[in-house]
């Protein structure tokens, strides 16, 4: 028992500092040596390793990563990410406009491919317009977060729960869209009184960056893939995740675009980090150690089946280790009994939190980083300066909507 605590510890000290202390080992490697130590350890056996692995889960976020990936390959992001920066419009009315795209975006394709596609180009337009790329960045990694935790589609991590709480895609819409909607002028009225009088910086000369010219054609097959996926998943009982794979299947068949092109536009790491963690958690589980923890807590009057107990045990984890290990540490110890209230309880409480710290989320992580990249230093005093009373706000709506659903 001792050598599977001492993994998962160190597991989740890497998803919490961002790397395995002493060691060039960021979290996707550190999920992946814990994996490889449970199995080696024979702390768990491979073909209990494997089963521990949803496939459901990471089916679904597959296919819809490749029906995402497709708007990038067809030009679509860069072309509205132009149109978008080039309105003539005030800072903070553009800053509106960016949030809207990112929160609308993220909330029906996979928020960190859209992350990943857009910001690169947005950061070059707003250096060429003089304006200070940072409100603009912040805006859209904020709202990218916000936006995606009111479908099941807008995160890995609601995917992960709609699967295990066997959520319905209008239920989940149901319970969770309204306060994702109302945080996004949220984060439009923190980032307007915190940058007041700084919307400008000195002219940048264009990167060497060029966009994707827009493929019609592909982004309008792209556009009918999507509005198909969406409506089987609202209107048939068929298997989400075989409909993502379906939809992505049609997509990667292609005699315009080679299936490389689109592939390269998967995040690898996310899968590795995710299979790592489902294995190591799933050795944990064999201790008992999680199920004592949870009998303590609830003695001690913390019940994590409560969902304002829950929204802020999810809240502060996903700051801690990042949203997505948040919600597989978790899920496999919550009920079923009122999966629309449970599930809207986890994905607001790591939407909406993972604003507050850089790595609180991959769509923070990608921003700062495609960002420091170009030349565009975001600190993570600065980031938590505007994220900090953007979550705080919108964690006190989400628990406001709540606390009405469990009076409903």
């Amino acid at each position: 028992m001792a050598v599977t605590i001492a993994i998962f510890l160190a597991t989740y000290l890497a998803m919490a500092l961002g790397r395995l202390p002493g060691f060039g080992v960021d979290r996707t490697g550190a999920a992946l040596l814990g994996a490889i130590g449970m199995l080696v350890f024979e702390k768990i056996g491979s073909d209990a390793a494997w089963a521990s692995i949803d496939f459901p889960t990471m089916a679904l976020l597959f296919g819809l990563m490749i029906v995402s990936a497709s708007f990038s390959v067809s030009g679509f992001y860069d072309w509205i990410a132009i149109r978008a920066a080039t309105l003539r419009l005030t800072p903070s009315a553009l800053l509106a406009v960016l949030i809207a795209i990112s929160g609308a975006f993220s909330a029906v394709l996979t928020n960190d491919v859209v992350v990943v596609a857009m910001v690169p180009l947005l950061v070059q337009l707003c250096q060429a317009r003089g304006l200070n790329p940072v409100p603009f960045l912040l805006g859209f990694a904020f709202a990218a977060n916000n936006g995606s935790a009111g479908t099941i589609i807008g995160s890995p991590q609601n995917m992960i729960v709609a699967e295990a709480l066997h959520m319905s895609f209008v239920g989940f819409m149901k319970a969770a869209m309204l306060p994702a909607l109302i945080s996004l002028p949220v984060v439009w009225a923190v980032l307007v009184i915190l940058y007041r009088g700084r919307w400008t910086a000195p002219p940048v000369a264009a990167g060497t960056e060029p966009a994707t010219p827009l493929d019609r054609v592909e982004t309008v097959k792209g556009a009918a893939v999507t509005v198909a996926v969406v409506a089987a998943f609202c209107l048939t009982p068929w298997p989400r995740s075989l409909v993502a794979l379906a939809a992505a299947a049609i997509l990667l068949l292609n005699r315009r675009i080679s299936s490389s092109n689109v592939l390269k536009h998967v995040d690898g790491d996310l899968f590795i980090l995710l299979g790592g963690l489902f294995v190591v958690n799933a050795a944990f589980a064999k201790t008992g150690l999680p199920q004592q923890a949870m009998g303590d807590l609830l003695r001690l009057g913390i019940d994590l089946q409560h969902p304002l107990t829950l929204l802020a045990t999810l809240s502060v984890l996903s700051d801690i280790v990042g949203n997505n290990p948040a919600v597989l540490l978790v899920i496999p110890y919550l009920g079923t009994a009122n999966p629309e209230i449970t599930g809207a309880a986890m994905a607001l409480g790591t939407g909406l939190a993972s604003n507050i710290v850089i790595f609180g989320s991959l769509a923070g992580i990608i921003v700062v980083e495609q960002a420091g990249r170009r030349g565009v230093r975001i600190s993570l005093a600065e980031f938590s300066r505007a994220g900090v009373p953007v979550s705080l706000i919108s964690l006190a709506i989400a628990a406001v909507w709540i606390l009405l659903l469990v009076r409903a």
